[in-house]
C-alpha cells in the first residue's frame, strides 16, 4: 500500500500508510517499514506516555510493546512530528488501537496536556483500579516528572 498524503490545510496534513514493525526502541517509540518501500520510519505512539527506558517500568513497557507488534503488520496515521523528528502516529494492529491497548495493560499513561487527562483516561483508570503493569507500584512517576528530575536517558536507550 502506498503512502497517502492528505492536505487540505497544513495543520490538517496527515500521512496514512501500512507497514511492518521493524524495531521497538522503548515503550512508546517504534520503527515501521512502509509496505510502499523506503527506510523504516521512526514513530511515537500518539496519546500515550510510557516510562523512560531507564525509569522503573521502562524495560517492561518496551518488552510489552515488542511482544505486541514486533514484525507485525500495522496501519499508521501520522498526524504531525515531534521535536525529535518522530512522526506522532495513531497506530492500529489487527484493527485495534495500539495506544489504548498499552494503557489498558498498564504499560503507559494516557498523555496529559494542560488540564486534560488525555485520550485514554478511561483505559488508564481501569488499569489503575486493577493494579496492572506500572500501576502496581503505588507511586508510579510520570515520565515527564522523571525527566525533569533525572534528565533523559538517551545514551542508554536510543
Amino acid at each position: 500500500m502506498a503512502a497517502i498524503l492528505v492536505a487540505h490545510h497544513p495543520a490538517d496534513a496527515k500521512e496514512v500508510f501500512a507497514g511492518k514493525v521493524a524495531f521497538v526502541s522503548d515503550g512508546d517509540t517504534l520503527w515501521v517499514r512502509p509496505h510502499g518501500g523506503g527506510a523504516p520510519r521512526k514513530l511515537r505512539i500518539e496519546g500515550i506516555d510510557a516510562p523512560e527506558i531507564c525509569q522503573a517500568g521502562g524495560e517492561a513497557a518496551r518488552a510489552a510493546l515488542k511482544r505486541r507488534v514486533l514484525h507485525q503488520q500495522v496501519e499508521v496515521t501520522v498526524r504531525r512530528h515531534d521535536d525529535y523528528g518522530r512522526g506522532l502516529a495513531h497506530i492500529r494492529v489487527n484493527g485495534n488501537d495500539l495506544g489504548a491497548e498499552l494503557v489498558r495493560a498498564g504499560q503507559a499513561w494516557s498523555y496529559r496536556w494542560r488540564r486534560s487527562l488525555g485520550p485514554y483516561a478511561a483505559e488508564e483508570a481501569a488499569a489503575r483500579a486493577a493494579g496492572l503493569g506500572l500501576f502496581a507500584a503505588r507511586q508510579a512517576e510520570l515520565p515527564r516528572a522523571f525527566r525533569q528530575r533525572h534528565g533523559p536517558c538517551y545514551a542508554k536507550s536510543r
